[in-house]
């Protein structure tokens, strides 16, 4: 007899991942803009153009250390209603930038919103999916991002050459609405988030960063900064080659890769477990750079798009799935925060180094260190987690453990 699944596809999942899909859209479809914006309007030097940019993961970093902690108290609905609002009055207040002072003080304001919504929305995603469909509901929510990330740069280039600054920031308050409609529409049952003592009065570093996220943390680190260099230098690294086209295509080809995968890949998680989904991954990201570094052709370039997409989008939602297996549920939200952080980390902060290494070494020298990163990747998971995986050192069944102690104490609690 054929066991029934859990359902995944329920309205609350639905929402919750159509409203990711929308934060995400306006963060990429903003993003290809400002240093444009910047440079064209307000007379911006590089750097200058860069630090408006840059300066909204600073903001989203600082919004998910604290989300992290506040969202025990407050719970997700509240933190993702107040981050949503914050996004709507940033993105409003895009229209008035008439320098670089405000434009950055509205940039980190903008990223601060952004941190809050996208980890509110990772921590109910992670809590409404059934565990037993846990990787797979996780990488289905996943494809929501990288959708957006292939959608978003695509129609704010378009839209700055045919419509304008101004349309873009109308048409990004317009989706932010969107999103509050369908937050409000939205119903699921609030996790348990909140279960420290009372007693307890200090500041801990748990308090906003996850300690069971140490070994994910640095690998997600170093994921995110092998591939910053791609999302960071595709844009010119492709024109200094003449290949342009291939230059705009490489972002759609590797959604597609993602939108064709994912799900499958979910599935594998499910039944395999971590480590035949991952091993993988971090090849596949170190061939695909190398692979961008040595392109001379378009087809080159789109077959580096196939094994990139492979890699750090294969990391990037399973790497979430592996945050949510290795915490109680009480810890779901400040791990995810923790998660984000360090992936947000490699991302930002990789542009800006990578690009000290390009001026000494070139695009092609500055593509195989950040290939050699993927593979340190590769080593760092394996040290500290992989290997454990399916041991007594496992740290899923840790925090199972955790939970059924919990559960315990609630019971004994009641019954007194």
């Amino acid at each position: 007899m054929s066991q029934v699944k859990d359902a995944l596809w329920t309205k609350a999942f639905v929402l919750d991942t159509l409203i990711n899909f929308l934060v995400f859209l306006i963060y990429y479809l903003l993003i290809v803009i400002i240093a444009v914006v910047a440079k064209d309007t307000l007379h911006a030097t590089a750097s200058q153009a860069g630090l408006a940019v840059g300066i909204y993961i600073i903001g989203t970093v600082v919004a998910r250390l604290l989300t992290g902690r506040f969202i025990s108290n407050l719970g997700c609905r509240k933190m993702l209603y107040m981050g949503l609002i914050i996004y709507l009055v940033s993105t409003v207040l895009y229209f008035y930038t008439p320098n670089l002072a405000i434009l950055d003080s509205v940039r980190f304001l903008n990223g601060f919103a952004y941190g809050i919504t996208s980890t509110a929305t990772s921590t109910i995603i992670a809590a409404i999916i059934p565990m037993s469909r846990r990787g797979e509901g996780i990488n289905y929510y996943g494809l929501s991002t990288s959708l957006a990330a292939a959608v978003g740069p695509f129609l704010g280039i378009l839209m700055l050459h045919t419509m304008g600054y101004d349309f873009i920031i109308a048409f990004c308050v317009a989706l932010v609405i969107l999103c509050i409609i369908g937050a409000m529409s939205m119903k699921f049952k609030e996790p348990e988030l909140k279960i420290e003592s009372e007693a307890h009065k200090g500041i801990r570093i748990s308090d906003y960063l996850e300690p069971r996220m140490n070994s994910i943390s640095l690998v997600s680190v170093l994921v995110g900064f092998a591939y910053s260099g791609v999302i960071g230098f595709m844009a010119a690294y492709t024109r200094d080659l003449d290949l342009i086209m291939a230059g705009t295509f490489f972002f759609v080809v590797y959604a597609v890769v993602i939108t064709v995968t994912r799900p499958l890949l979910g599935i594998v998680f499910d039944m395999k477990g971590e480590n035949f989904v991952l091993y993988p991954c971090f090849l596949s990201l170190a061939l695909g750079i190398l692979l961008l570094s040595v392109a001379h052709s378009t087809w080159v370039v789109l077959l580096s798009a196939v094994f990139v997409g492979l890699g750090y989008g294969t990391f990037m939602s399973n790497g979430q799935a592996v945050t949510v297996k290795i915490v109680p549920v009480h810890r779901i939200g400040i791990a995810t925060s923790t998660y984000f952080i360090a992936l947000d980390m490699g991302l930002g902060f990789g542009p800006y180094i990578l690009g000290g290494v390009k001026e000494v070494v070139g695009y092609s020298s500055m593509f195989q260190l950040t290939a050699v990163v993927a593979l340190v990747a590769l080593g760092a998971y394996y040290f500290f987690y992989g290997r454990y995986v399916g041991t007594d050192k496992d740290l899923s069944l840790r925090a199972r453990a955790e939970e059924e102690e919990i559960k315990s104490m609630k019971l004994y609690e009641e019954k007194a």
